[in-house]
């Protein structure tokens, strides 16, 4: 198991510690995906595809967390 790990650290070492020189993660991008994705699970069924756009687009301004 621990040659495993070695082994997938090896693999992503340039991507790992280019974040050191850079500060730049897709953490915030994955964030909102997520939330999309939450949000297209709490809506299924729903037909009006215009509503569902206007909602994603208003995510970033939502002042609570989706709970579902």
């Amino acid at each position: 198991m621990l040659m495993k790990f070695a082994k997938t650290l090896a693999a992503f070492q340039s991507g790992i510690l280019s974040y050191y020189d850079c500060r730049i993660s897709s953490a915030p991008l994955e964030g909102t995906n997520n939330k999309i994705k939450v949000m297209k699970r709490m809506a299924y069924g729903f037909r009006d595809m215009d509503f569902f756009k206007l909602k994603i687009m208003a995510i970033h301004e939502s002042k609570y967390a989706l709970v579902g």
